[in-house]
């Protein structure tokens, strides 16, 4: 089977090259997967840098969303048979994945193509964790969304909708824009357009934003702090933009929550949240509700250049790679 490596950190295109190598087989509580698509996100780039909170180890292969069809199973399997399409959190860049059991999750395929599967597992694990476990958002309330027309940007708009809130989508140029507006949101601002986007988001929002998903940190989260409402809650989901300074007496003359949003960790705390989260999220797909927008799917031989243009910033929507 091929796969993809890197044996030293540093960019993508730098550091990544295909090899060849035997297919894995399952041992026990695991499952072999003929890989369909693979997920790629933006800790994928940092990883590749070692530059993600978890060092990474090496060789090192991107891709922590997969989605294919089970080909075998290991001893103690219950529920899992081959034949089944399946969204995996874990697998990565090889044309053949095993994984634990515990990490697969049967998909509707009538709702989701293998691509939109492998969409899933990270970034919508991410949003309905931050919106219902951090957040604990209602119907009616208003949700900034920095960086909306990336991947865990567009997940956390179809879930803030599906719950009845009203999303509004800071997102960089015309194409991004026209992606939300696809997506339904109604209130979008561009930022290259309007820099500076306090006043604006204040106004469509009636003063203020109870709930904010910030993925974009340094500039926009400075932003975005002067946009929450009195005893609204400022999600941290990550820093491509930098990391930013918090200044507390605006967050008590405010009173405001800033609360973080560490899913991955979470999850070692709580190993049965995804299955719950993937539960609710493939019924929201069944429903029609989830739809995961894709940017054009990279090819198996381009996985590195993929990885490069999402850390470039090229990318809308999902990153996957087609195998």
């Amino acid at each position: 089977m091929r796969i993809w490596r890197a044996h030293e950190l540093g960019d993508p295109l730098d550091v990544l090259r295909i090899e060849e190598d035997e297919p894995p087989t399952p041992g026990a509580g695991e499952v072999q997967v003929e890989t369909r698509a693979v997920g790629i996100t933006f800790p994928d780039v940092l990883s590749c840098r070692g530059e993600y909170q978890v060092p990474t180890r090496l060789p090192y292969t991107p891709g922590g969303e997969t989605a294919g069809v089970i080909t075998a199973v290991g001893d103690g399997v219950a529920g899992l048979e081959p034949g089944t399409a399946v969204a995996v959190l874990g697998g990565g860049l090889r044309e053949v994945n095993v994984v634990a059991a515990a990490s697969v999750f049967p998909y509707p395929t009538d709702a989701l193509t293998p691509g939109q599967a492998a969409a899933v597992p990270v970034n919508y694990g991410t949003a309905w964790y931050a919106l219902h476990d951090r957040a604990g958002v209602r119907p009616g309330e208003t949700i900034l969304i920095t960086g909306a027309a990336g991947g865990t940007g567009t997940a956390c708009i179809q879930l803030a909708l599906a719950a009845g809130a009203v999303p509004i989508a800071v997102v960089g140029g015309d194409e991004k824009a026209e992606l939300v507006r696809g997506l339904g949101v109604e209130h979008v601002v561009d930022h290259r357009r309007t820099p500076a986007w306090v006043d604006t988001v204040r106004d469509l929002s009636g003063g203020g934003v109870d709930v904010c998903f910030d993925a974009v940190g340094g500039d926009a989260y400075q932003q975005a702090r002067r946009c929450m409402a009195w005893d609204g809650r400022l999600l941290i989901i990550g820093f491509v933009g930098g990391i930013a300074d918090a200044p507390t007496n605006h967050i008590l003359l405010k009173s405001y929550s800033v609360v973080g949003v560490h899913w991955g960790a979470s999850l070692m705390r709580d190993s049965t949240a995804v299955g719950r989260q993937m539960a609710a999220v493939f019924e929201l797909a069944e429903r029609g509700d989830v739809a995961p927008p894709l940017y054009p799917p990279f090819a198996f031989d381009d996985a590195a250049q993929a990885l490069q243009d999402l850390a470039d910033r090229k990318v809308y929507g999902k990153a996957v790679v087609q195998v």
